[in-house]
């Protein structure tokens, strides 16, 4: 296995966790502020660090206008240098988040093209005709097409690689050729051959942009879509369907998945029953792939993003110096989490684990997942009413959660999830 097989990643939007994230925030070291968390990210079972934006950027981190500097609202290279180091020391690998479809209008080569039109060096850098990204007026999209974009990029991200950083979340990844990923990762890889890297895709065939562009992941949207709105409708069909898609892919990479992230509307907001969030845990920490967990979601923090300026500000929000001083602390979804993140590591197979159902109702699910001769079983029960689910037949013994294993077959309580193993 490489190390990245054994990753499980606590996200973290560093600008908003510091309480940086206002346009006119003064510029002071507010990252240290995260060291302090390190030991709560090791002690929830987590070994891995994804920072969001870390480059300075004219507001939100990804409008970047100088990769090789840290944000000054968040501090220095040494401040940076400090939390690299200091994970390192606990085990927990670094990944960073780099933006590299677009930059913000301050970017010192659109500047240059800016003032200087045909006659700047970096005309080629950017389109003939002004290509903005999503709409974003704000957010200047890069030539990829030109080489030397390529080689600013390869460059930047073998400069943090050095640093001792361990790998690269490409933001905005599926608006990039890929034919610009391949060139770009195989440079990259000469040198750091065990970095990796997972690119953001929403849409699309998942193993096809894999092959063309050389990542390792990506982001697992069709399934963190598939788990909420299954169990918000009451529709374990269509989570059944994304688990088999899910297997597909598991054939030629490995998924990043996730139920939050710092854009999406937390899980907590999302499921229309609370009792859910544990269900969906389940199945995030039981089914194959790379994991992550969005920092908040553990303590079973709320928000919703909004179509709007500032309609992130509610899902990406300050944190306490100390995780001790949280409000309203969420025990219980902390205890959970650490619960399912304490299974995971006890079956580091699951990685790599095939799923089948077994039981399949709108409101009844029953699977197992295995890897080789390893295998787990999960009920899950969205009804009021205890169900009824059938397993392979095994000396089935409940490890996480509450049901009633028997020859007959398995009884989920009202609401109830369990896993069990053999």
């Amino acid at each position: 296995m490489r190390w990245s097989d054994h990753a499980i990643w606590w996200h973290v939007y560093p600008l908003g966790f510091v309480g940086a994230v206002p346009d006119g925030a003064s510029p002071e070291p507010r990252l240290g502020r995260l060291n302090g968390w390190l030991d709560h990210l090791v002690g929830l079972g987590c070994n891995g660090l994804a920072l969001g934006p870390v480059f300075a950027s004219e507001t939100h981190g990804y409008d970047t206008v100088d990769h090789y500097r840290v944000d000054p609202r968040l501090g220095g290279e040494d401040d940076l240098q400090r939390l690299i180091e200091e994970a390192s020391q606990k085990g927990v690998r670094v990944l960073f988040d780099g933006v590299f479809n677009h930059v913000g209008r301050s970017f010192p080569p659109f500047a240059d093209v800016a003032a200087k039109g045909e006659k700047s060096p970096y005309r080629k850098w950017f389109h003939r005709e002004l290509h903005t990204f999503e709409g974003h007026d704000r957010l200047v999209t890069l030539n990829h097409a030109e080489p030397e974009v390529a080689d600013y990029v390869s460059e930047v991200m073998t400069h943090w690689l050095e640093r001792g950083i361990d790998g690269w979340r490409l933001d905005a990844a599926y608006a990039v050729p890929p034919e610009f990923w391949r060139t770009v990762l195989d440079r990259v890889r000469a040198r750091f051959p065990n970095a990796w890297f997972v690119g953001e895709v929403i849409h699309g065939d998942y193993p096809d942009v894999v092959e063309q562009t050389g990542f390792d992941s990506v982001t697992q949207y069709e399934l963190w879509k598939a788990i909420w709105s299954s169990l918000n409708d009451h529709n374990f069909f269509e989570l059944a369907h994304a688990l088999g898609r899910h297997d597909e892919m598991l054939e030629t990479f490995t998924p990043q998945t996730f139920l939050g992230n710092h854009d999406v509307t937390r899980i907590a907001s999302r499921l229309d029953d609370g009792r859910q969030t544990a269900h969906a845990l389940v199945v995030l920490l039981t089914i194959g792939g790379i994991p992550s967990v969005y920092a908040g979601d553990e303590f079973g923090f709320r928000g919703v993003k909004e179509e709007r300026e500032g309609g992130d500000d509610a899902i990406r929000p300050a944190f306490p110096d100390r995780p001790g001083e949280t409000p309203g602390h969420g025990e219980h979804h902390h205890r959970l989490h650490q619960e399912l993140i304490g299974l995971r590591r006890r079956h580091p197979w699951l990685v790599h684990a095939q799923t089948t159902v077994d039981t399949l109702t709108n409101t009844a699910l029953s699977y197992t997942v295995g890897h080789g001769t390893e295998r787990l079983a999960v009920v899950l029960n969205l009804d009021d009413e205890p169900a009824k689910v059938d397993l392979p037949d095994a000396d089935w013994t409940c490890v996480a959660g509450e049901a009633a294993f028997s020859a007959e077959g398995v009884t989920v309580p009202p609401a109830g999830w369990a896993i069990a193993e053999a």
